[in-house]
């Protein structure tokens, strides 16, 4: 990770940016429909590149029915095949994390795209269930570009609007997984229409979502911004930036409890997301017996309900800590989560196509807020370690997909109905350590901020740097995050004068 050890950019002559900006230059608005540069622009080069990637991964399920009779597919085989499509990312989104410490979120993602990419246009020759299962193993590390997302958005927007941010562009990023399920049974389509056989279609259709991920990759090198005063490696040569250690960003992630639960809870919202998009139109397709096109269609509804869910997830996380502080975006995560359970219990009972539909696209938008919700707290759990924490978070929902798909939908042992069931049960489950994270200086769901011992942002955020780094100046990046979070005490705790200015003493 990269450490500001003396301001970026001199006072004398500060930077002008289109949006208001913090100490940080971290924009304090969100506008949507902006592109300004860097804040806006590198919002929509993120989801942009992420959507592009999601469509790459999923661009399979919709065409499984064709692609199994080509490739003479078992049910265990497809099986395989949708375990490996999110399992690649699970240790990518991890190392994704470390590399966006220490590069970037601009090179990391835009490498990690392009390196994934020819699994893509790959796919269009695979001829055996092994060739099958690899390009979706290899395309599926794409994925961890979601990390780079989030980290990007983490260091452009500022604590009132970081939820929002994050949430908007994971969201319409995820909305891929969707759209992909509209976009290649039309593609497959169109190119069978114009006169290919199907077997040869569906290959063909392999290289729109291919290239779609060749360009996105080539815009975030060519209009993308690291930091709102630019890239790392340039302030890295001019001087305003060291390089942090690997071993000390690795110590305070690993070591940070916080980032280990909401992994877990993150596995059982977004790693639902995967499985879902991995079954659901084959579910639809063969319990209902829908034509092709129309269980695409159903099975799009999910994905695409990531317009206003994964969003509307991180506006209310910001809407409840502009009250409630931290302790309002944890109960908002638990009891959203929660909720989404529920539904996806009631969704595997359901037995007839219209409320089968309908449970599907509330249990959609719970599952994928709670997503948004997730990571408005992943941004305070740790600022040296933000990219570790980010990829340790997004892993979690890797390996939430790939053991719910290994226990429940790997083979014949149960019904897709009966593992979508089971699946909710998990989700409740895995949602109650939640209640287990505490801030010191914020407290938790059920507990206030420590009375015990001074408890303050600047002891939680410089706790992570010794005597010596300080001597250096390389904790004033954490001093400026640790002022700018205060807003996360919430409106009443907030009107309480505390004091900032002694020896840190708060481990995190």
């Amino acid at each position: 990770m990269e450490i500001e050890g003396q301001a970026t950019v001199k006072e004398s002559h500060p930077p002008k940016f289109a949006l208001p900006v913090d100490s940080e230059h971290k924009a304090t608005e969100f506008r949507l429909f902006s592109v300004a540069a860097p804040h806006m622009r590198a919002f929509h080069l993120s989801w942009v590149s992420f959507f592009a990637c999601f469509v790459s991964t999923f661009a399979a399920p919709p065409l499984l029915p064709i692609i199994r009779d080509n490739l003479n597919l078992t049910a265990s085989d497809i099986g395989n095949a949708g375990i490996a499509s999110v399992s690649g990312a699970v240790f990518a989104r991890v190392a994704m994390g470390t590399a966006c410490d220490l590069f970037g979120p601009r090179l990391a993602s835009a490498s990690l795209i392009l390196l994934t990419a020819p699994a893509v246009y790959f796919t269009s020759i695979a001829s055996s269930s092994t060739s099958f299962l690899l390009v979706r193993f290899f395309t599926g590390f794409s994925l961890s570009t979601f990390v780079s997302t989030q980290f990007w958005m983490s260091s452009m927007f500022s604590a009132p609007v970081v939820g929002t941010a994050n949430g908007v562009a994971g969201g319409w990023g995820n909305l891929g997984g969707g759209a992909t399920q509209l976009i290649m049974p039309l593609v497959f389509a169109l190119i069978r229409d114009i006169g290919a056989i199907k077997f040869t279609a569906w290959r063909i259709a392999f290289f729109i979502p291919a290239l779609f991920q060749t360009l996105s990759a080539f815009a975030v090198l060519i209009f993308g911004k690291d930091l709102p005063d630019g890239n790392f490696r340039r302030l890295q040569k001019a001087g305003d930036k060291t390089k942090d250690k690997f071993s000390n960003v690795f110590y305070h992630g690993i070591t940070n409890y916080r980032g280990w639960i909401l992994a877990l809870s993150y596995g059982y919202c977004f790693g639902v997301e995967l499985t879902i998009d991995n079954i659901v139109a084959e579910y639809f397709y063969d319990r209902f017996d829908l034509q092709l096109h129309t269980a695409g269609i159903i099975a799009a509804s999910f994905g695409l309900a990531n317009i206003v869910s994964r969003p509307g997830g991180g506006m209310i996380s910001d809407a409840v800590a502009k009250r409630f502080g931290m302790r309002g975006r944890l109960w908002a995560l638990w009891i959203v989560q929660t909720l989404g359970g529920v539904f996806c219990i009631i969704l595997g009972r359901v037995g007839s196509l219209g409320p089968s539909i309908a449970v599907m696209i509330v249990f959609s938008l719970f599952c994928q807020a709670a997503c948004g919700l997730t990571f408005g707290v992943v941004p305070f759990v740790s600022r040296r370690s933000l990219g570790l924490i980010s990829g340790m978070t997004g892993g979690g929902g890797n390996v939430g997909a790939v053991l719910t798909q290994l226990i429940f939908f790997k083979g014949s042992k149960y019904s897709k109905e009966t593992g979508i069931m089971l699946m909710g049960i998990m989700i409740i489950f895995c949602t109650l350590p939640i209640c287990f994270i505490y801030f010191p200086q914020w407290g938790g769901m059920f507990c206030g901020p420590s009375s015990s011992k001074i408890a303050t942002e600047e002891d939680y955020y410089l706790s992570e740097w010794n005597s010596e780094e300080k001597e250096k100046g390389l904790h004033l990046s954490s001093l400026k995050f640790a002022e700018n979070s205060r807003r996360e005490r919430g409106r009443k705790q907030d009107c309480e004068t505390r004091p900032v200015d002694e020896t840190p003493s708060t481990q995190v």
